[in-house]
């Protein structure tokens, strides 16, 4: 069961010249959490007339919750108290999705009840496979899931009452069990093939692999290698703690909103180039290096402050040394690789970059490591997924790990979310008629 959290005596206090020849002293407590730095709560600064002005809130803890813990500056992520690499090393996706949504690692009896009800759940309702039919062929990807995952509420009103545990839990293996389908439809659209129907005699990953890239004509044949490394893939990135896309779904769901909503905004924050679209960024950057022969020259510009190229893929906001899920991520990269043998120009770019990034005083000294979007990029690229799908595949990923934390909001209290402004437009003036303007 999850533990109290411990709360410390501490105080802060805050001193504000008020203008008039004196100092208000405003006294904030402080709340300690099982890890990671304290928290002074300036919820009562509103009643003294002030707000904190933090943008992009990244010195700002909008919630308490138990799921997961990031140490960035150790290189730390811990799911439910669990390191990444032990789960990442002894279990699998659907496992840590247990994990997640209820804060304990499964018996092997609640493990194989919880599998079976996820694959009761992975066909879509056949009126879905319309929708298809209003999207141009050439649409994003992540046009359709956002379109598609919004219109489920329209399907399963028997999942949508969130003041109703049940309901909650429906809506939850609902999202884990059909992203993989949804997504795979939005691939199969986009090239005009048929949909491939769920095959729940293979695992999660398998099933995935089987309805992206099987056809009616024949049995899928599925790599184990290739199907643990994306397994892995789906594992890695299931939870990341606050980030974009989470911090949007806790927003959805305070206004009460239903969770196939919710999720949907989730899919629309993942979308931007800056959080899901990373590992998408990597393989456009080897499409520009274009020869292993021009890697010096993108390395020079890459420590040229004045020049605008970047190097993808490397470091992360978070994370200011080694990110843990880069480590996981590569070894399945090497074995994908090894796996399917093949010669690409673009994985040679890539597994230079990754020499110099270890090896390079200057990427060393900055703590510029490859991180997990590179490893992943190489792998979606080797499997022969477009760029257009790699955000896709990290919102199937991701999709335990929003609707635990909405669960975990809407279990508890909540308000809805409302951040204030630091208003620098004009004060209060007359309207003026059109003909005196």
């Amino acid at each position: 069961m999850p533990q109290d959290f411990p709360m410390t005596e501490k105080h802060a206090t805050l001193s504000i010249d008020n203008g008039e020849g004196s100092v208000d002293n405003i006294e904030l407590p402080i709340h300690e959490g099982t890890l990671g730095p304290d928290v002074v709560n300036v919820s009562g600064l509103t009643a003294e007339g002030y707000f904190t002005f933090d943008p992009g809130f990244t010195s700002t803890a909008a919630c308490e919750s138990q799921i997961t813990f990031i140490d960035g500056a150790n290189g730390v992520l811990l799911h439910r108290g669990y390191p990444i690499e032990q789960l990442a090393e002894h279990s699998d996706y659907l496992e840590t999705c247990y994990l997640l949504l209820y804060g304990e690692l499964p018996t092997a009896e609640q493990k194989t009840e919880f599998v079976r009800t996820v694959h009761q759940h992975t066909m879509v309702h056949e009126q879905i496979r319309t929708f298809f039919n209003g999207f141009r062929r050439d649409a994003h990807p992540m046009a359709i899931m956002c379109g598609v995952v919004g219109a489920l509420s329209a399907f399963y009103h028997d999942s949508t009452d969130i003041s109703d545990q049940n309901h909650r839990t429906v809506a939850a293996y609902r999202l884990i069990a059909k992203m993989p389908t949804i997504a795979a439809m939005s691939y199969k659209f986009s090239i005009g093939q048929p949909f491939m129907y769920p095959d729940n005699s293979l695992d999660y990953s398998a099933n995935f692999l089987h309805m992206m890239f099987g056809n009616p004509c024949e049995p899928s044949n599925i790599s184990p290698v290739i199907a643990r490394a994306m397994d892995k893939i789906f594992l890695l990135h299931a939870d990341h703690e606050q980030n974009a896309s989470t911090s949007t779904v806790r927003l959805a769901g305070s206004s009460q909103a239903n969770p196939f909503a919710c999720i949907a905004a989730g899919i629309a924050a993942l979308w931007g180039p800056s959080h899901g679209g990373a590992n998408e960024a990597v393989v456009k950057m080897l499409e520009e290096i274009g020869d292993v022969s021009n890697i010096d020259e993108y390395i020079a510009r890459a420590k040229d402050k004045d020049d605008p190229f970047r190097l993808m893929g490397f470091g992360h906001r978070v994370y200011k040394n080694f990110d843990p899920r880069a480590k996981v991520m590569k070894q399945a990269a090497d074995e994908v690789l090894a796996e399917l043998g093949i010669n690409d120009p673009m994985l040679d770019i890539a597994k230079r970059l990754e020499e110099i990034a270890l090896e390079d005083a200057y990427f060393v000294d900055k703590k510029l490591y490859p991180n997990v979007d590179f490893y992943s990029g190489i792998i979606l690229k080797a499997l022969g997924i477009p760029t257009t799908m790699f955000t896709v595949i990290f919102a199937v990923g991701r999709t335990v790990g929003w609707i635990a934390h909405w669960n975990e909001m809407i279990s508890g209290s909540y308000r809805i979310g409302r951040p204030r402004q630091l208003y620098t437009g004009y004060s209060e003036r007359d309207f003026v008629t059109i003909d005196k303007r």
